[in-house]
């Protein structure tokens, strides 16, 4: 066996000494290669002689246990069809709450003077001009309210809300970024029984005229920087008579503003709430409307999918339920950092759960969040390592990115440093999935690499998307974190799966929540069925109280999606699963994204996107296929760096970005590449595309080809780059027919 493949922890005080010793030699190419060979050797003789004592002070068969734990089991276990049922329980679910509003007063009640809601200081801003103009910030540190000040803010809100006229039933719109702002205004609508539209500030113009029109509301609370956008919209919307704005910390010029609304400023509407006595509401009940989350439409118009009060409370149990394992312990100081959309359900969710539980948020953005970010000014610290959260959420994308981020930072101080950090990014791998921990290689050699995500990071969720395991292996080894994968949807509250503490694979978004059910059917048409060997599949079926009221003024595609069947209501998710032994999940694919080539073999695209965008040459990829073809094509949004690389190896290297993205000896060799680290990854011959081009389009939520959290919208994709797909197909057709 190789000295790579067989590496404890125990020396690492010989990895320390010998990089000393080179710390001031210029290792590159084989030199370097060689000492850390070297260094793999010591290791590998100093592990043989010290694993009996490591085996007795580690314990490692504690880990084997969990990995015999039955998470779920099925209802009935002669019938396939059955629901999947959690074996795991650490503590009843909470009685007595019933309505957001409650949850958030009992909060109060507990955790009246700890910090709840954290806001960092802008200090100054500027514009930069290089071709496109970008604001650097001068930030400050993170100044916190308390539960009992954030409790006076929301009183003063639902009173200056009821004093213009809101009404309890009546919905409001909140259109603005995630800010301390916003969940303070939504805990007031929901205090005094005011459904909250939400609506994300990418959905462009349309989007939002759609979401004004179809509800009819008559007030919008939203920020100044979408001011704007409103100035063009509002006399689409005659509807809308208030609009009330979030000061920011430039002010937005009010002027073109139909003189039939009225404007209010935010720090106004607080006033009038705390002069405000008559007062006058319903008091939410668990079946009324707390939420109309318009979705982020990646499959066409947004919906509108209505959450009530049970519904999110459903799921804050479910997840309190998990949170409550013995193995992960809150604490005081826990810290959430909140920059995901505040629209998107897994978001929102999330706040008002930890929120219940007393851990405090800190609020970010993607433009501040770390070092580099766009709006950070060169020598300032991101709002990772001045909040240094414990706990935060991450869509596949992110952690993608700071994967690539890592390895790229790994590699900045040549060849030996990156060998020696691949070489402990596999160590840590290698033992920890024996069962034994790594305490000092976290602290000496992984370090860095846990500061650039703020040093105190616990638990990193995942969802919205398939991450790849690759990834969430890459990510928990190298930050020393716990990466847990869930499942859900919009219309299921974020509620249907998510892995326990004490769940160590990879690839699979965990078993089923206690307060949800879930089971699969057959979906005929992709061969895929509950009587499958080694591992029932099918199409993911949801049920229990997280199931929303379905799709806003959509009846149809309500009765499409929710089916009541045998007295009880089900949610057809339209994502395919396959249930592990253990009664863990994996999400295989959507229907609408499994694709049949020429030749009959199914493919999910999502599954060959997830694994390709960890390459480091892919910031982004849309996959397609054709029941006409026998192969796939892929757009992809290359990371200029790497491109760069490739350019220079066939000494290209003069060329401009667009010209690298257009040229075809340097597309065919990235075609290349990308399909040798496909196979690495192990996708078969008919999941690797066959042909790709290289698009210099930034693909963000503004030009309206990605989500708000950053999910490709594969339509919008394919409309905006039609010819191109085209002409891909068309030259093979020309050619002939031809095969991988």
């Amino acid at each position: 066996m190789e000295p790579q493949t067989i590496t404890l922890e125990g020396n690492v005080c010989a990895i320390i000494l010998i990089k000393v010793v080179v710390h001031k030699m210029t290792l590159e190419g084989w030199r370097a290669k060689i000492a850390v060979y070297c260094i793999k050797f010591l290791v590998l003789i100093y592990d043989l002689l010290s694993l009996p004592i490591y085996f007795i002070i580690d314990k490692p068969w504690n880990r084997w246990k969990l990995n015999k734990i039955i998470w779920a089991k099925l209802e009935d276990e002669e019938d396939p069809t059955s629901c999947y049922v959690r074996q795991v329980h650490y503590k009843e679910p909470q009685n007595g709450v019933q309505t957001m509003d409650q949850l958030f007063n009992r909060a109060v009640e507990k955790f009246g003077e700890r910090e709840c809601y954290g806001v960092r200081e802008v200090l100054g801003e500027k514009e930069i001009n290089t071709g496109k103009v970008l604001k650097k910030m001068n930030l400050g540190d993170y100044k916190w309210l308390t539960f009992n000040e954030i409790n006076d803010r929301v009183e003063s809100i639902s009173k200056g809300l009821l004093s213009l006229g809101v009404r309890s039933k009546k919905p409001v719109i909140l259109l603005a970024e995630t800010r301390l702002e916003w969940i303070v205004t939504a805990q007031a609508c929901f205090r005094i029984n005011v459904p909250v539209v939400t609506l994300y500030t990418t959905l462009g113009e349309d989007g939002i005229v759609h979401g004004i029109s179809e509800t009819e509301v008559t007030h919008v609370i939203t920020s100044s920087e979408q001011l704007p956008i409103l100035k063009k919209v509002l006399p689409k919307v005659p509807t809308i008579s208030h609009l009330i704005y979030m000061e920011g910390r430039k002010e937005e010029s009010t002027e073109d503003i139909p003189k039939s609304v009225k404007l209010v400023s935010f720090s106004q509407l607080e006033k009038r709430g705390k002069e405000f006595t008559e007062v006058n509401f319903t008091p939410p009940m668990p079946d009324d409307l707390a939420i109309l989350m318009y979705t982020s439409g990646s499959t066409g118009v947004p919906k509108g999918v209505m959450i009530t009060h049970k519904n999110v409370i459903t799921a804050v149990k479910g997840f309190d339920d998990i949170l409550s394992n013995p193995s992960f312990k809150l604490h005081e100081q826990d810290t959430y950092i909140a920059y995901l959309p505040a629209a998107h359900v897994l978001e929102l969710a999330t706040e008002c759960f930890l929120t219940s539980l007393g851990v405090r948020v800190g609020f970010s953005s993607p433009q501040t969040l770390t070092d580099f970010s766009t709006a950070v000014k060169k020598g300032e610290k991101g709002d990772l390592k001045m909040l240094k959260p414990t706990l935060m959420v991450a869509v596949p994308l992110m952690l993608d990115r700071i994967r690539k981020s890592i390895l790229q930072l790994a590699g900045r101080e040549g060849t030996f440093t990156r060998l020696m950090f691949d070489f402990a990014v596999s160590y840590k791998k290698f033992w920890s999935e024996k069962g034994f921990r790594t305490p000092r290689l976290d602290k000496k050699l992984l370090k860095t690499y846990r500061d650039f995500m703020g040093g105190e990071l616990r638990v990193i969720m995942c969802g919205s998307a398939p991450l790849s395991p690759d990834t969430q292996t890459f990510i928990r080894d190298c930050l020393n974190v716990q990466v847990l994968q869930g499942y859900g949807l919009t219309e299921t509250a974020a509620c249907a799966t998510v892995m326990d503490f004490e769940d160590y694979s990879v690839g699979r978004v965990g078993a089923p929540i206690a307060t949800c059910r879930l089971r699969l059917v057959n979906w005929e048409e992709g061969n895929y069925y509950v009587t499958d060997k080694p591992n029932p599949r099918g199409e993911v079926v949801i049920g229990g109280d997280c199931l929303t009221l379905g799709y806003f003024k959509n009846s149809k595609q309500t009765q499409e999606a929710f089916k009541i069947e045998d007295g009880t209501r089900w949610f057809y998710t339209g994502d395919i699963g396959e249930i592990f032994p253990d009664g863990t999940l994996k999400i295989i694919g959507k229907k609408k994204d499994l694709v049949k080539l020429q030749f009959g073999e199914y493919v999910a695209l999502g599954k060959v996107e997830a694994e390709l965008k960890t390459y480091p040459l892919i910031e982004n990829i849309c996959v397609f296929g054709s029941g006409l073809h026998t192969y796939l094509i892929a757009l992809i949004i290359p990371n200029q760096m790497h491109l760069k690389t490739i350019a220079k190896d066939l000494g290209k290297g003069d060329l401009s970005f667009g010209e690298m993205c257009s040229d075809e000896e340097i597309t065919a060799e990235a075609a290349e590449r990308v399909r040798d680290f496909g196979k690495k990854c192990g996708l078969f011959g008919s999941e690797l595309p066959k042909k790709i081009k290289l698009c210099t389009e930034d693909w963000n939520p503004e030009s309206g080809l990605v989500t708000a959290a950053f999910k490709i919208r594969r339509k919008h994709i394919e409309n905006r780059y039609k010819s191109v797909i085209d002409s891909m197909y068309s030259e093979s057709m020309q050619n002939g027919p031809s095969s991988m």
